[in-house]
């Protein structure tokens, strides 16, 4: 019963922010990547969920400005640009749709800037900005689809 009422509100709530179950028609835009370019977007999706990760264990911690440093450093606009060195037909960013681009590019400012804020090590503020951060990660998975 328990489990039962957990995964109910797990849907409800993810309802409420217009993401939709898997079982649902996926109604989000297809961003036509390549296969190399759907690969390194899902190992770059996936290094991102190990520093948000760490981010959180940090925090929890009360490790504020080192929490700061992963976000900068794996998140921020730091970690811009580092699939340029790849070959074309791998690289993300440049096959997306713009606006699917530009939330990308929005979420490693807001990265920097919970970075910065994370930097004072006020523990409050950055828990504060850790759901704008958490946000453009929602934002762009509940808008877009790779297949």
């Amino acid at each position: 019963m328990k489990r039962t009422l957990s995964v109910l509100l797990l849907l409800a709530g993810l309802g409420s922010l217009g993401i939709q179950p898997a079982f649902a028609e996926d109604s989000r835009q297809l961003a036509p990547l390549t296969p190399a370019a759907q690969e390194t977007l899902r190992l770059e999706m996936l290094d991102n969920l190990l520093a948000f990760n760490e981010i959180l264990t940090l925090l929890a911690a009360n490790k504020v400005k080192e929490a700061g440093q992963v976000a900068e450093t794996r998140l921020g606009k730091t970690a811009m640009g580092k699939n340029a060195r790849l070959p074309f037909d791998a690289r993300p960013g440049p096959q997306m749709p713009a606006a699917m681009h530009e939330l990308g590019r929005n979420g490693h400012a807001v990265a920097s800037e919970f970075a910065q804020i994370a930097s004072s090590g006020n523990q409050q503020a950055a828990l504060e900005k850790l759901p704008a951060l958490l946000n453009t990660c929602i934002g762009c998975h509940a808008s877009y689809r790779t297949r």
